[in-house]
């Protein structure tokens, strides 16, 4: 992968009219945003906890839907020295969901090939992360030495999840078990576990928060004194001016609440950007504070 590749179509039919990729770099470090497309969701998903009049407030002063709301899939790309990382994977393949799953066909259009990735790193195990490893005939494509990066306490606690504190849409459960349980079942030889910290690559390291998920992992770039948070699932739009507020994909929303806090007051502290996996794509920024209200300031595109 590099910048260049990312700047011209890679072929006739793979470039789209909407903006998909955005490279930047992070020190000496290579980082590509890739779009996994967009999943439609309930608006309650983004704060199920609040009183419904405050949280159609929220939607309205956001000049969101008042019912159904699109979320973005975002995942990254990272190359630090003689590895390409693959930072979570998006969707997989859904007739039921046309607008998701993009990611194949979008790493295709930037000129990456699957059989360059070296590395992926799981932020968690929801099927939104791990779904583009599951689709048909993408593991023949990826090297056999490919490394897996993931929390133990993510394995651990996929092995009987525990369901009792979300907030989830009919079906959801069932479909993140089974996609878990697959997951497990084709790369298990393949995992690389971790307990707190890992560095996959030279100023590439993943860290576990919890929360989430018990095994919720961060990856923080860092290189020639610039700095990038990939936070995965513990930021959520609504999550700068309601930090408290309980996401329905949250297993355990109280330390949830607690890891988003202390991660924003951080990035907000240390002016590093800021990817995370729903922001609007490309979601690339930075974080203010006042009190305890804060604030997300999308960096300018650089052309």
């Amino acid at each position: 992968m590099s910048l260049e590749n990312t700047r011209h179509p890679a072929g006739p039919g793979l470039d789209e009219l909407v903006p998909s990729r955005y490279a930047l770099r992070v020190g000496d470090i290579d980082v590509l945003v890739v779009s996994d497309g967009i999943l439609s969701l309930p608006t309650k998903m983004l704060a199920h906890d609040a009183d419904p009049a405050v949280r159609a407030a929220w939607l309205k002063d956001m000049f969101l839907p008042p019912e159904m709301v699109d979320w973005a899939l975002n995942v990254v790309v990272v190359r630090s020295g003689d590895r390409t990382i693959l930072v979570d994977a998006g969707w997989g393949a859904d007739p039921n969901l046309p607008r998701a799953g993009r990611l194949a066909q979008r790493l295709e259009a930037a000129g990456i090939d699957l059989g360059s990735v070296t590395d992926v790193v799981l932020t968690h195990m929801h099927m939104d992360h791990i779904g583009g490893l599951l689709v048909d005939g993408i593991k023949d494509r990826l090297r056999p030495d490919l490394r897996i990066h993931v929390a133990a306490a993510e394995v651990e606690f996929w092995a009987s999840p525990d369901f009792s504190r979300t907030s989830m849409p009919p079906g959801f459960p069932d479909a993140l078990r089974t996609a878990a349980k697959r997951f497990l079942n084709e790369y298990r030889s393949q995992l690389r576990l971790f307990e707190e910290k890992c560095e996959v690559a030279p100023g590439v390291v993943a860290t576990r928060t919890g929360g989430h998920t018990p095994g919720h992992s961060v990856v923080r770039l860092a290189s020639g004194g610039d700095r990038l948070t990939f936070a995965g699932d513990a930021v959520f739009t609504v999550g700068f001016e309601h930090p408290d507020w309980h996401n329905g994909f949250e297993h355990f929303p109280e330390e949830s609440a607690r890891v988003r806090v202390r991660l924003l007051r951080e990035l907000a502290e240390t002016g590093e950007l800021l990817v995370a996996t729903h922001m609007p794509f490309p979601s690339v920024g930075h974080v203010a504070v006042a009190g305890d209200v804060f604030r997300w300031i999308p960096a300018i595109w650089d052309y």
